[in-house]
């Protein structure tokens, strides 16, 4: 009914009209607060400028927070504040620029907040770091990669005597013709000792190739070792080469003057005398005898590294380890 009608508009009209007084006395209390808020900075920036220059300094800052939270701060986390506050940047607060103790106390906590975070993480990362070096250390010393001592040193030369005592078959002209060298004399009476030994080159290439496969001794005497061993295989070839140059000669009816075989025997053996004293004495400074052409990048090839292993010392077969960085460059992916 239009009775009605007019009820309800009129309860609208007072409804509105006390939403609008609502807005105006919450507009008004907010002018109020935002003045006691002025006010209040207003009041803590002169207490903070100690010196009325209408500027608060470093000191100024660090001497009234202080003051205010009851409570010593650090110069840095004052410095901070000073930092994150100070929108001209000359290195101090105008008032313009002073937002209140609250306001400092809230971004104080914040940065204390944020520096037991970052401490906790610093923490965090030197517990992993320290985890992998004992990793490291335990994985070194399952493979002996340290610097070698005096004993190592002198025993990593004795492996060369295998490839020494083998080549004197190319000396045995030298020994002839030298009959009162010492050093010739001295290698002929062990190449016999040596020879009294049943199967002596056999024992001594197998017992070279397993030492040679023991992580826990010196690299040094491991990788002399291995490169005895190259050594002494490299002195097959000359030996074949001379026995099929010899066959195609007869074959041919040639005579191969005995001044050439004796001068190629020379030649071999002075050459592995000379690289068997350049590698004893590398070894003997405590220096790795890698510059053979042909042999030693063969040997260094072969020497285990640290990443051979696993976390608990098992060897890791090559292509295990292929397999391994395939997946993992995958899953970067």
């Amino acid at each position: 009914t239009p009775e009605e009608q007019m009820v309800a508009d009129q309860e609208i009209e007072r409804l509105k009209s006390m939403a609008q007084k609502l807005r105006a006395e919450a507009a008004a209390l907010e002018a109020q607060r935002a003045e006691e808020i002025s006010v209040a900075i207003e009041s803590a920036f002169r207490k903070f400028d100690t010196d009325k220059d209408g500027e608060i300094s470093f000191q100024e800052l660090k001497a009234g927070l202080e003051k205010s939270l009851k409570m010593e701060l650090d110069e840095q986390r004052v410095m901070k504040l000073m930092q994150d506050f100070d929108v001209s940047g000359d290195g101090k607060l105008q008032q313009e620029e002073f937002v209140g103790v609250d306001q400092f106390r809230n971004r104080l906590e914040q940065l204390i907040r944020d520096e037991k975070m970052q401490a906790r993480e610093a923490a965090k990362a030197a517990q992993q770091e320290a985890e992998m070096a004992k990793l490291a250390e335990a994985r070194l010393n399952i493979l002996n990669d340290k610097e070698p001592t005096t004993r190592d040193k002198i025993l990593s030369v004795l492996p060369y005597l295998f490839p020494l005592l083998d080549s004197l078959q190319f000396g045995r002209f030298l020994i002839v013709e030298n009959p009162d060298n010492p050093f010739l004399i001295g290698l002929a009476l062990l190449y016999t000792l040596y020879r009294t030994i049943p199967f002596s080159g056999f024992v001594a290439f197998l017992t070279l190739n397993i030492l040679s496969g023991n992580p826990g001794i010196n690299r040094l005497i491991r990788f002399n070792m291995q490169q005895a061993i190259f050594l002494d295989i490299a002195l097959f070839f000359p030996g074949l080469i001379g026995a099929v140059l010899g066959l195609v000669a007869s074959g041919a009816g040639l005579q191969v003057p005995s001044i050439v075989s004796e001068l190629g025997s020379d030649l071999i053996f002075g050459t592995l005398l000379l690289t068997v004293l350049y590698a004893s004495i590398s070894s003997l400074l405590g220096i790795t005898p890698n510059k053979i052409p042909g042999i030693s990048q063969a040997v260094e090839d072969r020497m285990p590294t640290v990443d051979m292993f696993d976390d608990q010392g098992r060897f890791i077969p090559r292509q295990m380890r292929e397999q391994k960085d395939d997946d993992d460059k995958k899953n970067d992916k």
